[in-house]
Order: structure tokens, then C-alpha cells, then sequence
């Protein structure tokens, strides 16, 4: 996979159905972020039919088509939601207006899959559990950077396995190339965007609790900073944050927008996992000046040291869970809550974060 500009995140996996044709249907409603590309091959990879596309501009309709010549151009978001056989509707809108999106898509009797952040604020957050809560409807969340990574979806397994004992630090790094030029305003204001800590962080906490098993943690410290781009005031390129699980296990992590351009991909992405019998490190999307192929997985235990190159052998089983879930009412892919805890964290981060002045 490559991602060079980080809006252009579209893994393809191997095809794995777990449904027949015709029985999952999905459509996508905007297209402001590149992962609704991703979000669509997972669905599609995994049995579900694309069948409608709505955005209100025309050119990313068109872009869209270009990928998934098949798909339905709706005249409407109305159009998609009245839809009876559309079970689901994934959607990658400006990131402040993803919340509203999911409760007009609830209200039609719907399941939501938004990108990443999938809310901007503790008041959304709190329409949104009452809203999952009265109709029973999924607001999923695409924190691709696990699920969608699958040197993470294989330390999970080996964590589940018992493979370094019981977890009980993850340190991220989440470094991204920033390609102002090809940037939309809304990316710059972190009105809009969220803020860094709840936009990018947010895949930073996801992994935290699903990697440590937690089911809440508190936000120590954090901070935000605009070291080196002046011209948008409004923007964050660096921030990091601490914080303690209610089971006892630590996080740090750092973002920032400060990939050079010399490395061959969009960031150096990398997780650290501290066990009580042994550690796992992800170099999730390179491994730097050795080999461009990302999803490279070091282990070492009591049993020794453990190099296991994973690309193309594990897969991206969340997608198949999702639509398994859709049709069967179960929480297998992810539960409701640990989704919405995970932003509700970013979200405290983002809020209580101290501006560095630089």
C-alpha cells in the first residue's frame, strides 16, 4: 500500500466474503477525505455491495466513479437514506460535520461507518450515544491505522495469544507528510478538523485500549503546538499526550504533520508494546533505510528474538466482522462503546491540551 500525500489511504486486501452477493448493501455519502477509498475496498473486499455514491461535488462524484464504475450517482443524500435495501452508509465528511451525518443516517433505520474522527466534540458525543441508544443503530468508526494496518491486526493476535504476557505500556508515533498544496481549507481549522489530537490522535487511543484490553483511561497531560506553519494559524503540526488506564496500563504517543520528503512513504508510523514476558514493535508503513515494504513486526520474549514480515498474509478481518455484525446484531468487530470511548478521549485531549507557544 502507499499513501504518499495522506489523503490517498486505500489498502486492497485479498477478497475474504462473508456474505453472498446482494445480501450486504452500502452506499457512500462524502467524500471530503481519501479513506472513504479504503473504507469502501474493506466493505467491498469483504462482500458488501457498493450501490449508491452522494456529494455535492460533482468532481469528487466523478473521481469516485473512476474507481467504482458501478456505483449509483444519487441526486440526493435523501435518495440514499430512503433507500430500504441499503443497510449501511459509510461516509468521510469534513470531520465537524460527521456526527450529523450519522444521526440523519441512524434515523432512517440505518448503520453509520465514518471515517476517523468521527466527532469533533463532547457535546456531539453525547447526541450520538443518545441516539445509537434509541435505535439500536451502529455508528462505527474506520480507525484505520489498526484495522486497516495488518503488522497491527497481527500484534493483536499475538497479544491475544499471550505472546508477551499482560500489556502494560503502548507508546505511538504518528508522523504524517503534510502536502499543504493539496490540502482543502477545512484541513487547516481545527474547528473543523477537530484539532490534531482528536483527528490523528484519536487512531492513537483507539490502539491503546484495544492492545492493553482497557475500557477507559484518563488523560494525563497533553499539549499542542504550530511550530513551523505560520501562515495557517488556525493549525496544529505537532502534539502529544499521556495517559493511565482504568486496568493500570500506560499510553504515550506523539503526532505531528513533519515527514520529510525524503522517506519513500507518507510516515514512519511505528508502535511500541511493553508486556510483562516480552515486547512487540510495529513498523507499520516502512521499515526506515532497510526495506520499503511496511507491516514489519519485531517480537521478542522468553522464547527469543522474532522478526516476522506480515504484508499480504494476515488480512483485514474487521470489515467481514462489520457487515457480519450489520446483519446479525452482534459487537464483534468493535463494541459501540470501546468506539466512542476511544474519541471521547481525543476529544479530552484535544480540549485540556497546553498551547506550546513556538
Amino acid at each position: 500500500m502507499s499513501k504518499q500525500d495522506g489523503m490517498n489511504y486505500a489498502p486492497v486486501g485479498k477478497p475474504n466474503p462473508v456474505c453472498q452477493k446482494g445480501d450486504f448493501i452500502f452506499a457512500a455519502i462524502g467524500l471530503d477525505h481519501g479513506h472513504i477509498y479504503g473504507m469502501c475496498n474493506g466493505l467491498i473486499e469483504a462482500g458488501g455491495e457498493l450501490k449508491w455514491v452522494y456529494d455535492p461535488d460533482p468532481a469528487k462524484v466523478d473521481t469516485f466513479r473512476g474507481k467504482y464504475s458501478d456505483v449509483r450517482v444519487a441526486t440526493s443524500e435523501a435518495e440514499i437514506l430512503n433507500d430500504a435495501a441499503v443497510h449501511l452508509v459509510a461516509g468521510a465528511k469534513i470531520p465537524s460535520e460527521r456526527a450529523d451525518l450519522g444521526l440523519r443516517v441512524m434515523e432512517h433505520g440505518k448503520d453509520y461507518f465514518t471515517d476517523k474522527t468521527p466527532l469533533t466534540s463532547l457535546e456531539q458525543l453525547a447526541r450520538v450515544q443518545e441516539k445509537t441508544a434509541q435505535t439500536g443503530r451502529k455508528y462505527a468508526v474506520y480507525y484505520s491505522e489498526r484495522l486497516h494496518v495488518e503488522s497491527a491486526v497481527f500484534a493483536g493476535q499475538l497479544i491475544a495469544d499471550g505472546a508477551i504476557g499482560r500489556v502494560v505500556q503502548v507508546l505511538g508515533t504518528g508522523p504524517h507528510r503534510l502536502g499543504a498544496s493539496g490540502r482543502p481549507d477545512w484541513f487547516f481549522d481545527r474547528a473543523r478538523n477537530g484539532g490534531i489530537l482528536n483527528d490523528i490522535g484519536s487512531h492513537q487511543i483507539e490502539q491503546f485500549l484495544s492492545f492493553t484490553g482497557a475500557k477507559d483511561a484518563k488523560v494525563l497531560a497533553s499539549k499542542v503546538a504550530n511550530y513551523a506553519h505560520k501562515e495557517y494559524p488556525l493549525f496544529e503540526d505537532f502534539g502529544d499526550a499521556t495517559l493511565v488506564a482504568d486496568n493500570g496500563a500506560t499510553n504515550y504517543f506523539r503526532v505531528d504533520w513533519f515527514t520529510p520528503n525524503g522517506l519513500g512513504t507518507w510516515g514512519d508510523g511505528r508502535t511500541f508494546i511493553l508486556g510483562t514476558d516480552g515486547y512487540i514493535e510495529l513498523r507499520k508503513y516502512i521499515d526506515v533505510g532497510r526495506d520499503p515494504v511496511g507491516d514489519q513486526v519485531y517480537l521478542v520474549n522468553h522464547e527469543g528474538e522474532f522478526h516476522i514480515p506480515v504484508s499480504g498474509k494476515v488480512g483485514y478481518p474487521f470489515f467481514g466482522q462489520l457487515i457480519l455484525d450489520c446483519l446479525h446484531r452482534t459487537e464483534n468487530a468493535m463494541t459501540q462503546a470501546h468506539a466512542l470511548k476511544a474519541v471521547e478521549l481525543s476529544v479530552k485531549a484535544q480540549m485540556q491540551a497546553i498551547q506550546v507557544e513556538s
